[in-house]
């Protein structure tokens, strides 16, 4: 089954933008590559507000890297847009029909409010988040409040140069017990 995978840079204290949405704050080392992980993918998520700030700090133009993007709008029109396409369905019915395709990994990319409703309605099956060595003391956080709590289990932790480190987790869900 095709893995919903919540991938972010983060600040030390959980921050995925400043209050602006701003993220000069991340950095990638040279030592540290997104390859791997884009291999894994074919698929990304993200919000309206997610993609506005991206296209504000490329000048307007989106790149979608050869995967299939879809952006998550209660108030834009749907329907496909220059390498986008804008959807108003729930996170349920979106993932229910993106899992029926054959496919790699979902990207959930963000914000942080779209996390929320993934993870309220139990949608997330990993995370890979790298964390920079920097406090924001405020901005938009990765795990805004308002969902129940979610149990994961540590997969992998990495250390890179200036301080990166990469975190990834996979969703601890209790196994159906079998009947006899």
């Amino acid at each position: 089954m095709r893995k919903v995978v919540l991938g972010l840079g983060i600040s030390l204290d959980g921050y995925i933008a400043r209050p602006d949405g701003s993220v000069d704050f991340l950095f990638m080392p040279k030592d540290y590559s997104m390859a791997p992980f884009f291999a894994t993918i074919d698929t990304a998520i993200m919000g309206r507000k997610t993609l506005e700030d991206g296209l504000k700090m490329t000048g307007g133009k989106f790149d979608n890297y050869g995967i299939k993007c879809y952006v998550m709008s209660r108030s834009e029109p749907t329907g496909e847009r220059e390498g986008y396409e804008i959807t108003n369905q729930t996170p349920e019915a979106l993932i229910g029909e993106l899992r029926k395709r054959p496919g790699k990994n979902i990207w959930m990319m963000g914000g942080g409010e779209l996390a929320r409703e993934f993870l309220k309605a139990d949608l997330i099956d990993a995370m890979e988040l790298g964390v920079v060595p920097t406090l924001l003391g405020k901005g938009i956080p990765l795990f805004p409040s308002g969902f129940p709590q979610r149990e994961f289990t540590l997969l992998e932790n990495k250390s890179y140069s200036r301080g990166l480190i990469t975190l990834k987790y996979e969703r601890a869900r209790k196994k159906a017990k079998a009947k006899s």
